[in-house]
């Protein structure tokens, strides 16, 4: 009977982890799109800090992603199961958010804001060693684990949203397993493009007489030459990845969003798998101006009632 009770325990083990990879696989397929974001977003986020300090502002950001797992599939797995309803409402609150900092970003591109002495002051304070960047890196940190956690809430619930077949179980293993997968392989890879240029770096100092020496300089050289135009993408893509993300979670809490938005695909023709992105974009965009202008004129009104107060 023991004999007996051990093997059925092990094959309901095995069984277990078969539905549980199963489930993880459809997850990470379903959130493929998103998890392309996340790390445009990251790369841009955790740039424009000391070389020395890149390594550790990935580590911190890492960490602070983790965290946001670690709270957010709990608070999921309770939501679906108690008050489902209020995951979209989280998501649109997060979806609006995305586009606000897209739309903050593209106007303080364009339009020259104060923002653009702050970006002087910075270079020069990155050229100088005396300069504490401490408060700068806190800052870096703050931004891309709070960009962060928006992206790995829609993650999760997407995540969530594919296994819903599964039994409690499986989902609340799968889901912490592939948290915990996602957030290793999406940092692992931003800290390899943040430190492209130093290995560059380091290729172009082979010596002369080791093995493929020239081919070393010349990679060298060549990872030297992109590391910039690379993040510059990265930036330019972090930005356009927050409207599409934020559009798509706010265009998708829309009823009755998805027939129209076929309807146009239909009418679309040879180009219809153009439109919901550019139904997420534009939407992203449009959003992202509107809560920008609230916010800007809730604070020019908190500005001139304090005003009055003193």
């Amino acid at each position: 009977m023991a004999g007996t009770s051990l093997l059925a325990l092990i094959d309901d083990i095995a069984t277990l982890l078969d539905d549980v990879s199963l489930m993880t696989k459809v997850a990470a397929k379903k959130t493929a799109g998103v998890l392309g974001d996340d790390l445009a977003l990251n790369a841009e986020q955790v740039s424009g800090v000391r070389a020395n300090r890149e390594l550790p502002v990935v580590w911190a950001v890492a960490k602070g992603s983790l965290l946001n797992k670690v709270i957010l599939v709990p608070a999921a797995l309770l939501i679906s199961a108690f008050a489902p309803w209020a995951i979209t409402v989280l998501l649109m609150i997060g979806g609006a958010y995305l586009c606000y900092e897209g739309a903050e970003k593209v106007l303080h591109k364009f339009l020259h804001s104060k923002d653009e002495h702050s970006r002087e002051e910075r270079l020069q304070a990155l050229q100088d060693a005396k300069v504490d960047l401490v408060a700068f890196e806190k800052k870096k940190i703050k931004g891309a684990i709070r960009t962060d956690f928006i992206l790995s809430a829609e993650i999760i619930v997407i995540s969530l949203g594919a296994m819903q077949s599964a039994s409690f179980g499986v989902q609340v293993i799968s889901l912490s397993t592939l948290a915990l997968l996602l957030t290793i392989g999406v940092y692992a890879l931003v800290a390899g493009i943040v430190k492209l240029d130093d290995a560059g770096l380091l290729l172009m100092k082979t010596p002369t007489d080791r093995f493929a020496a020239s081919a070393r300089i010349a990679l060298g050289r060549g990872l030297l030459t992109m590391a910039p135009w690379l993040m510059k993408t990265l930036s330019v893509l972090g930005t356009i990845a927050m409207f599409l993300v934020g559009g798509g979670i706010l265009v998708h809490g829309i009823p009755g969003s998805h027939d129209w938005v076929h309807h146009l695909g239909e009418l679309a023709g040879a180009v219809s798998w153009a439109i919901p992105v550019l139904v997420n974009l534009i939407g992203g965009l449009i959003a992202g101006l509107i809560v920008l202008a609230v916010v800007n004129l809730v604070g020019r009104l908190r500005g001139k009632n304090e005003a009055q107060a003193h």
